[in-house]
């Protein structure tokens, strides 16, 4: 061993004796002290915060995707203030809001749905994936979209409509051909908990025809695009408004079943 170099164990003993003399004076040093405990904090804040992050997007995008397997448009979801890693751990979700595009709900062409929902439970067994504590909707239908729905449901009188008046007073809508050839006025109604279309009269030439064959048609339509509502959703009510029809819908304590759409959740 060279005469200059130190034994290798006087070399390790004044490495501790160094480390030693640096953790006293870092503990006996409150400024140290405080900078650490900052330093740890921040640096949990900051995990939290990522691990916050990463799974409202996660449980956003799944919701999301369940919405738009369903009504057949795409959605965006917002999942509130709350903080939601806690609700994930625990399994238990409140204050989600859920915003369709407005193109359509199924084939309901220009509806737009803003839906809040509250109190799930995603405790589920082998017959469902969980809870809703309580949904509501508010389903807004477009005068352009009911023109489009109700020509795609009755091509004949379709192909004869080219302008849609909407009537909040008499709650009813007026769907018109060119030069006043023709006329369908047609009222929004809340029954059994399903949306329909009630047709009150038809005027062809200025002369009343008779009802019964479009309201068959427009029945089998709206039955295929209220069938089987998720959730057990219901409409409560439904109304026309100077810009088409607004409707509200809800549900409460439903089960979520494992279906094809809700299986995104």
């Amino acid at each position: 061993m060279p005469p200059y170099a130190r034994p290798p164990s006087q070399v390790t003993a004044a490495s501790q004796k160094t480390g030693h003399r640096f953790i006293r004076r870092l503990i006996g040093d409150p400024l140290s002290i405080t900078l650490i405990l900052v330093i740890v904090l921040a640096l949990l804040g900051i995990g939290l915060i990522g691990a916050e992050l990463y799974v409202r997007k996660r449980v956003g995008d799944a919701v999301a995707a369940a919405v738009e397997c369903e009504v057949k448009d795409t959605a965006t979801v917002s999942l509130g203030p709350t903080p939601f890693l806690w609700q994930h751990l625990t399994g238990h979700y409140t204050g989600i809001s859920i915003h369709t595009a407005g193109n359509q709900i199924r084939g309901g062409k220009g509806m737009k749905a803003d839906i809040t929902v509250n109190d799930v439970d995603l405790h589920g067994n082998a017959k469902s994936k969980g809870t809703i504590g309580a949904l509501d909707a508010t389903v807004a239908w477009t005068s352009d979209g009911i023109k489009e729905t109700v020509g795609d449901a009755v091509p004949v009188v379709g192909g004869l409509i080219d302008s849609i008046k909407t009537d909040p007073s008499a709650d009813t809508i007026r769907l018109s051909g060119p030069l006043g050839l023709g006329s369908i006025t047609l009222k929004p109604r809340s029954t059994g908990g399903k949306l329909g279309l009630e047709v009150v009269k038809i005027n062809a030439m200025g002369a009343p025809l008779p009802r019964e064959s479009v309201q068959m048609a427009l029945d089998v339509f709206t039955s295929r695009l209220t069938k089987a509502y998720p959730l057990g959703v219901r409409a409560d009510s439904v109304y026309v408004t100077d810009d088409g029809v607004l409707g509200h819908f809800s549900a409460r304590n439903a089960a979520i079943p494992a279906s094809k759409c809700l299986a995104h959740i």
